[in-house]
């Protein structure tokens, strides 16, 4: 008897209940005063809002170097951790507190940036996106993959200011406005 090739699983949603941590959306505590809001909507290819998602950053700190402390799953409310994780919830809504990265003193001539991962139902594989701050507009001008992308595609991977300490960044998976969407191999 010959085995046959199973069929291919997503990757969801089982991560929304399981993967999540306490204090996984605090790179830094909400109340610090370096604490900036970054949230957003995780829409799917109708527009519709993705109730289940799960929604990962990464991102240098304010002097542009990547965090060299450990234990970023316990959070103190003091320390910058580097790392979050975010559940959307019923409206699709994710919210982060965390930091403005600053510029990269070894990469001066690219724009800082949030990686993002996204987690959802329906997908084969995580996916991979970057978050461009609107206050690099000059570095975001010349930024290597901002440059290579039109500037529809820019504006799906760029962060708009809402509010005082806050930033928006909505991620639509599929359809108009679909975000740029990273290949990595």
């Amino acid at each position: 008897m010959t085995s046959q090739p199973t069929p291919g699983q997503t990757v969801g949603p089982f991560f929304h209940y399981s993967l999540p941590y306490d204090d996984g959306p605090e790179l830094v505590g909400p109340y610090d005063a370096r604490a900036v809001t970054l949230h957003g909507y995780l829409y799917d290819g109708h527009g519709d809002p993705v109730p289940d998602g799960l929604i990962e950053i990464w991102q240098v700190g304010e002097a542009g170097t990547v965090v060299q402390e450990t234990g970023s799953l316990r959070r103190d409310h003091r320390t910058f951790t580097g790392f979050g994780r975010a559940q959307t919830d019923a409206d699709g809504h994710f919210r982060f507190f965390t930091v403005i990265p600053g510029i990269d003193p070894k990469r001066p001539d690219v724009a800082p940036f949030i990686a993002v991962v996204v987690l959802a139902r329906g997908l084969l594989d995580k996916l991979h996106t970057r978050i461009y701050l609107p206050g690099y507009a000059d570095l975001n001008a010349a930024d290597p993959l901002l440059t290579s992308l039109d500037p529809a595609e820019r504006d799906t991977l760029t962060a708009t200011e809402d509010g005082e300490g806050s930033l928006r960044h909505d991620l639509r998976l599929q359809g108009e406005n679909e975000t740029v969407f990273l290949a990595f191999g």
